[in-house]
């Protein structure tokens, strides 16, 4: 075996080194080499070895301080069979987290007790969604409703046990973990796994629970009833805490979301907070003028039809709109005006329309008469002759 390196070499720290550089040098080439990084590299497993004897010295204040005085020769002599002819009471490998253990217990945690607390972490149950219908006036003027879905909850036989009581994992011996030891040529590796057989808990249900098979958990219909505000619309979504699926090893329960589908009305048309109507007006209403009632999410409203009101007029009911559900604010209703077509012209009527469409031709003959051409429609429509 060729001479051995210089410790502070090893580490690539200078002989000044802190307690802290040299374990921060040793943690980074240790993750760098560790075999289970480099599973079948021989010589990744011999700087592995050389690595961890050189920490196992250096982190010792007293094996540093003989070290740093006789150098290697501090240490022979010992008992043959030891690593490295460090003696009994050097063990590079069993020294470090209990035979190292898993390597990333020494990196990222404080041994079995950390892997099994992560292995068991309390997990938050899933969340629920259900979609429900309103009618537009339940959307508009807000209501409550019953909801009713599923959900995984505890079983209330067990509570949640999935049987009698708790006994001890015969497995894992309420570690909650099992644990490997594999030995190599360069010593033996202790790795650990969470138990398959209690996952992870270090206990198992006696005498299995008929109501829930030993899990713990059964799926019943829930019925929950929350109050829907006014000027909801389409995809709104509802927030109910706590009513989701049940966590896993006594973790909160998910959230409940109802989202919103609104039924569209017989004849208004919605468009964010605002309303709107098309109101159809014949062509003597327009032209003349006229009081129509038109329907809103309160009642009739009547509005003033003026005379000569074109088609596509738009008139505006402020305040008859939508609420807001966040805000309050409520929008309008907008009518607009659409000339009414006929579905069929005969008799009287059309003799009318006929006489109509001979004055309108004669309009600008009719210049120098005191009536108007509107002012003679007027007339016949409401003395239309025999």
């Amino acid at each position: 075996m060729g001479m051995k390196r210089d410790y502070y070499e090893v580490l690539g720290l200078g002989r000044n080194a802190t307690q802290e550089e040299i374990k921060k040098a040793y943690r980074r080439l240790a993750r760098q080499y560790h075999p289970d990084m480099n599973p079948g590299n021989k010589e990744a497993a011999e700087k592995f070895k050389e690595i961890n004897e050189a920490y196992q010295i250096l982190s010792d204040p007293e094996k540093r301080s003989m070290y740093d005085r006789f150098g290697h020769g501090a240490f022979t002599g010992q008992a043959p069979g030891d690593y490295g002819g460090f003696g009994s009471d050097f063990d590079w490998f069993g020294d470090l987290s209990s035979g190292f253990g898993d390597i990333f217990d020494f990196f990222f945690g404080t041994g079995s007790q950390t892997r099994r607390a992560r292995s068991a972490k309390a997990t938050r149950g899933q969340d629920v969604k259900v979609e429900i219908a309103l009618e537009f006036e339940e959307a508009a003027f807000g209501t409550e409703k019953e909801v009713v879905f599923e959900r995984t909850e505890v079983c209330s036989a067990c509570q949640g046990i999935g049987g009698k009581k708790r006994i001890t994992c015969s497995h894992c011996g309420g570690s909650g973990e099992v644990r490997h030891t594999q030995t190599s040529f360069f010593g033996s590796i202790v790795t650990s796994r969470t138990c398959g057989y209690c996952q992870g808990r270090g206990w198992v249900p006696e005498d299995t629970c008929s109501q829930c098979r030993g899990t713990g958990k059964v799926r019943r219909e829930r019925r929950v009833k929350v109050r829907i505000p006014a000027g909801v619309d389409n995809g709104y979504r509802l927030r109910i805490t706590g009513e989701g699926e049940v966590g896993e090893r006594g973790g909160s329960p998910g959230d409940l979301y109802i989202s919103v589908k609104v039924k569209p009305h017989r004849f208004l048309e919605r468009k964010g907070a605002d309303l709107y109507y098309v109101l159809s007006l014949s062509y003597s209403q327009l032209v003349l003028g006229d009081e129509v009632e038109v329907p809103t999410l309160n009642g009739t409203e009547r509005i003033h039809v003026p005379p000569l009101t074109e088609s596509e007029t738009v008139f505006r009911l402020r305040g008859k709109g939508l609420p807001d559900p966040h805000t309050g604010f409520r929008g309008d209703q907008i009518v607009r005006v659409k000339l009414r077509m006929p579905h069929q012209v005969s008799g009287e009527y059309r003799l009318l329309l006929e006489k109509l469409r001979e004055m309108e031709r004669g309009a600008p003959a009719q210049k120098n008469r005191s009536s108007g051409i509107f002012e003679r429609l007027k007339e016949a429509f409401t003395h239309p002759e025999e």
